[in-house]
């Protein structure tokens, strides 16, 4: 098996309820398998979840720690800059906060960034150097040699 892969990546949320609304809200659809204090959510080989922070310190074993978004950035990446617009606007819609208005950037693609309401950051973007599959699943391009 190779050590070079993320199965799940766990957000901590103060509102498990609140956050299990502002998904929904971007589209997402809930797993049947929750269960209490944590919802799940399927992606393309990986499941995104959701665990309030209290039972998420918990269960990392440090039940009176204080935990914050760290310096973590999810990303989504689309096909167009029309498609980034939308999901930046799908966003903020919901309840996410504006951080960076999607635009050109120095790499040669187009991005922006959006927090959710706990603050766990997005960012959106087309990169014309990563074709994304039809299911929009992303594998990096071979390098040349």
């Amino acid at each position: 098996m190779t050590p070079q892969r993320v199965t799940l990546i766990t957000l901590g949320v103060a509102d498990l309820t609140a956050a299990k609304r502002f998904y929904a809200a971007l589209g997402w659809n809930e797993h049947g398998q929750g269960q209490a204090g944590v919802a799940f959510y399927q992606m393309h080989g990986a499941v995104l979840a959701l665990f309030g922070l209290a039972d998420l310190a918990a269960d990392q074993g440090r039940p009176d720690a204080a935990l914050g978004t760290s310096a973590v950035t999810l990303a989504q990446n689309f096909t167009t800059e029309a498609e980034v617009d939308a999901a930046y606007a799908a966003a903020l819609a919901a309840g996410g906060s504006a951080l960076k208005p999607p635009q050109k950037v120095f790499w040669g693609g187009y991005s922006g960034y959006w927090a959710d309401p706990w603050g766990h950051v997005w960012e959106v973007a087309m990169n014309p150097f990563w074709p994304l599959a039809a299911d929009g699943s992303l594998t990096l391009p071979q390098e040349a040699s």
